[in-house]
Formats: structure tokens, C-alpha cells, sequence
């Protein structure tokens, strides 16, 4: 078990307000929130961008840090206890009193989604190379703690990315939700056996399960908002509205609250007793809804998105705080209104790098006085293990290979995301103004 296993417990002290009824909000990451997470004493934490996760109390951060890549999905099953995953495929557990990770094993393509059986047996992943991940501690003398062995088993059959799973009370079923526009339903007690409860034809990307009641509910890349019957994929419900893609789920027990968030900025909130909609609230201005989660209590909602910011809201007075209210991210802006090599950074380079000194969080390093550095030198970063030593030296060239060869294979191993500038005058008017930009350590 889990929580004899894992010996970690949080100092006394108040928690982050995980049942304040109120608005507040986190700040302090360095690139949108991919997930939150709440652990039963309302402690909160954030997956990022930024390559971190934020453990929050009393509205500051402690940075679990060690990924090598954006941070897909956090569990906070116990107090005391975290488990996170990304794009660099790797799981890895945290006691939140001693910051060091634990990698607990990974799979070929990046996590998308965690689960902790409600025993706290097993630990349960979603990957992109398509398989379930079930990952089970084994004691070792050196003690029963997160430093432990992990058996691991991998679940195979959908035939396209895992997006998210949830588990069965009992721990013998596990539900998961896949690009290959299906919900599948997969029997531990028979060997791991498969088989589809929904075939959607869409991407399925979240999915809610709720055995008390019996259905199970889930959204899907065409916007599709779906309760269905837990055992027999009968359609109970249809919350679907011309909004697209479903992005997140939450699922508050305690009112029976069912929220959801898509890809235009909106959080739907459904009462589950009644299956109507209770509330649907505009939360940005611009850009998608990535991260919902209750607080314990139910009382309040918490959602991230392409903001650097977590947001709270009391549910029952959401719409009248209004939504986020940051700064619009560089990215988003109209491109219209900006030089083409302005143009050019903030779509591609922005929501990673700055352009003054330090990198402040952000998932890259700093820019500031790019030209004649040598490629991982920024002191306050963390390189991938390719580019400590590199010989590389930023110029107009390096820099013209790097957007057109694609960082992949210009420099194999990067944690760079894959990109390409394709035209010629593109790049030209990105290295024109990365010039004028980093010399000057420009906001």
C-alpha cells in the first residue's frame, strides 16, 4: 500500500486554501498549467510548461523540479506524496519534504495522464506509444520508501495514444480514453482483457468515472460531452455545445458536480443529479481550459490554461469574478499588429524563452545577449546532456540551421520542441529582430 509504503508527511501548518469559497489565484510558473491536482487535505499541486511542478501553501510554491520536459499530469494522492509525468516519458515520484524525484520507470512517447488506485496499490499511466503503464512498489531493504523497485506492467490494444484513465473502487478495472476515438474497459482480474465500452470516432482526451452512480462521462477532440451507462456504453446524456476540443475534466463527489473545460476558454459545470447544466462560464479571453479540479469541499474550481496563473472561483459565483484576467500570452496576440519577426518569436519562441535576463521559470533558457554565446552556458538553466559542452555558438547562421533543419535534427536529443521555420524570410526577419531584441533585453 501506498500510504504505508511512502513515508513523507507535510510540516503542521495551514494549507493552500483548497476550501477557501473565495477567488484567488497561484502565480509563479513559467508557462501555462497542464494539470492540477488536490490532495484530500486541499493542498494544491500545479504541472507546467515549465518543465516543474508547484506544490502550493499559503500561496507559495515549493518547485518539485527534475523533469526534463513540459509536465503533462500530477497525482497528490496522499499528503506528503506526488507523482508527475511529461513529455520526456519519464514518471517520477516526490516526497514534498525532500524535493529529489524518484524515477519510477517510463514509456517510449510522453505521459499524458496518471492515476493512484484507491487501495494505493499500483500507480497507473496514459502514454502516446499507446499502451496503459501499471507500476507497482516493491519493498528492498533499503527500506519501504520512494526509492524503492517498481514492477511494471503495460496494458496493449487501443490503437492510438492513451489520453487519460481512471480505476475501479475495487482496483480490478481500469477505464482509459485514446485517440483512437474509443473508451476502452480492461479487467485486471482476467488478465488484463479489453473492450471497447464507446467508440466515439473522435479522439477521446478526458474522461470522468463515477461507479457509485454508474456512468462514466467524457470529452472528445470534436467538442463531444458524453454520460454514458458504466456497464453497457448506453448514452445517458449529451452536454455537447459547438465548442471543440474537450480538454479537461473534474468531478466533485461531494455535490455532484461535473466540470469541463474546451478549447475556446469555457468551463461548463453540470449537476449530475439533475443532468442539466448548472453553470457555463466564459474563464479566458483567449486560448484553451488544459487543468480543472475541485476542492475537496466542492465549494470551489480550479482551472489553468495558456496562462502562467492558476485560477480559483467559488462555483456558485463564478460568472460574477470574471475570467482570467492576465495579460494575453505573446502568442495569441493578432499577428496583424506585429513585424514579421516580432511576429515570428512570440508563435514560436515566447511561450519558452524570454528576452531579458534570467530565465525565470520559462520551459527554455533566457535569450538575453543570444549572439556569440555558446549553446548551454545560460547559468540559471538546466540543459539537456546534448548540449552541456556543446560547440555550437549562436550567430545568424546557427540559428538560420537550427529553424531549418528543425532543432530534432539539428541538434538530435534537444529538448527543443520539433520545429521548423519553413520560408527563407521568415527566418531572416526572426534573426533580425532576435539581434535588436537580445542586445537590448527587451520585455
Amino acid at each position: 500500500m501506498w500510504r504505508a509504503l511512502l513515508i513523507a508527511v507535510m510540516a503542521t501548518g495551514p494549507v493552500a486554501p483548497g476550501n477557501a469559497q473565495e477567488f484567488f489565484t497561484l502565480k509563479g510558473h513559467g508557462g501555462p498549467i497542464m494539470d492540477i491536482a488536490v490532495a484530500p487535505d486541499g493542498q494544491i499541486a500545479t504541472a507546467s510548461f515549465d518543465n516543474s511542478v508547484g506544490l502550493w501553501r499559503d500561496g507559495a510554491p515549493i518547485w518539485l523540479e527534475g523533469s526534463r520536459a513540459a509536465v503533462n499530469t500530477v497525482v497528490h494522492p496522499f499528503p506528503g506524496i506526488v507523482f508527475a509525468a511529461g513529455d520526456d516519458f519519464v514518471i517520477r515520484g516526490r516526497s514534498t519534504d525532500d524535493a529529489a524525484p524518484v524515477e519510477i520507470g517510463s514509456h517510449q512517447a510522453k505521459v499524458t495522464d496518471l492515476a493512484v488506485s484507491p487501495g494505493g496499490a499500483f500507480l497507473v499511466s496514459a502514454s502516446w506509444d499507446a499502451t496503459i503503464g501499471l507500476w507497482y512498489p516493491e519493498p528492498n531493504e533499503s527500506g519501504e520508501n520512494l526509492s524503492q523497485r517498481y514492477r511494471a506492467e503495460f496494458l496493449t490494444g487501443h490503437k492510438g495514444g492513451v489520453n487519460a484513465v481512471a480505476i475501479s473502487r475495487d482496483a480490478s478495472k481500469i477505464y482509459s480514453a485514446s485517440a483512437d476515438g474509443s473508451v476502452r474497459v480492461w479487467d485486471l482480474s482476467k488478465d488484463g482483457s479489453s473492450r471497447p465500452l464507446v467508440k466515439h470516432g473522435f479522439g477521446v482526451n478526458e474522461l470522468v468515472l463515477n461507479e457509485q452512480d454508474g456512468w462514466l462521462a467524457y470529452g472528445a477532440v470534436d467538442g463531444g460531452t458524453r454520460v454514458i451507462d458504466l456497464e453497457t456504453g448506453e448514452e445517458l446524456a449529451d452536454f455537447t455545445l459547438d465548442r471543440r476540443p474537450i480538454l479537461a475534466m473534474a468531478f466533485d463527489p461531494q455535490q455532484g458536480q461535473l466540470a469541463v473545460g474546451d478549447g475556446e476558454g469555457f468551463i461548463m459545470v453540470i449537476d449530475t443529479a439533475l443532468m442539466r447544466i448548472s453553470h457555463d462560464f466564459r474563464a479566458t479571453q483567449r486560448g484553451p481550459i488544459w487543468a480543472l479540479a475541485f476542492s475537496p469541499d466542492g465549494q470551489n474550481i480550479h482551472a489553468g490554461g495558456i496562462e502562467d496563473i492558476m485560477y480559483s472561483w467559488p462555483v456558485a459565483t463564478m460568472d460574477r469574478h470574471g475570467p482570467m484576467s492576465g495579460a494575453t500570452r505573446s502568442f495569441l496576440e493578432d499577428p496583424d499588429t506585429l513585424p514579421n519577426g516580432e511576429r515570428q518569436f512570440k508563435r514560436k519562441c515566447s511561450i519558452c524563452h524570454t528576452l531579458t535576463g534570467g530565465s525565470a521559470r520559462k520551459a527554455g533558457p533566457s535569450l538575453y545577449q543570444l549572439f556569440g554565446r555558446r549553446a548551454g552556458t545560460v547559468a540559471d538553466y538546466s540543459y539537456s546532456d546534448i548540449l552541456t559542452g556543446s560547440e555550437i555558438v549562436w550567430s545568424a547562421e546557427t540559428i538560420n540551421a537550427l529553424f531549418d533543419e528543425g532543432p530534432d535534427h539539428y541538434i538530435p536529443g534537444t529538448k527543443m520542441p520539433m520545429q521548423r521555420i519553413v520560408k527563407q524570410s521568415d527566418r531572416d526577419d526572426l534573426i533580425a529582430y532576435l539581434r535588436a531584441a537580445t542586445a537590448q533585453g527587451e520585455n
